[in-house]
């Protein structure tokens, strides 16, 4: 069984910084490039960012790159977003996910785990 749990997040002010973790199990982590997603209230799902299987490729979105760092263990199974220089729009709850940019969108939605929620706010 497929099981991804997200932890880090919390209250951070404009500016601030905030290191998210997920812990993975119940699959090959280290066959497949991983991404993070996030929703914020009443939007829909926004990918956010991805690492290849690897972890020497690495993709963002226009609105979190240069900001944001995505990195992973693959000896713990472990994925990891560094959120750096933190706006009020990058509040909402983040999810890592299997796949890249575009291939996230094939796996299951039930395969998610809770998210772990980011509020920025001063």
């Amino acid at each position: 069984e497929v099981q991804l749990a997200e932890f880090g997040g919390g209250l951070v002010q404009p500016g601030g910084t905030l290191n998210l973790s997920c812990q993975t199990s119940g699959f090959p982590f280290y066959s497949y490039p991983m991404s993070w997603l996030r929703q914020t209230q009443g939007k829909a799902v926004e990918w956010v960012a991805a690492i290849g299987n690897q972890g020497d490729t690495t993709d963002y979105a226009d609105s979190v790159k240069e900001r944001f760092t995505i990195s992973r263990d693959n000896d713990k199974d472990e994925l990891y977003l560094q959120l750096s220089s933190l706006k009020t729009e990058d509040t909402g709850t983040y999810y890592c996910v299997k796949g890249n940019r575009i291939s996230w969108t094939y796996y299951s939605a039930a395969e998610r785990g809770q998210g772990t929620q980011v509020t920025v706010s001063s």
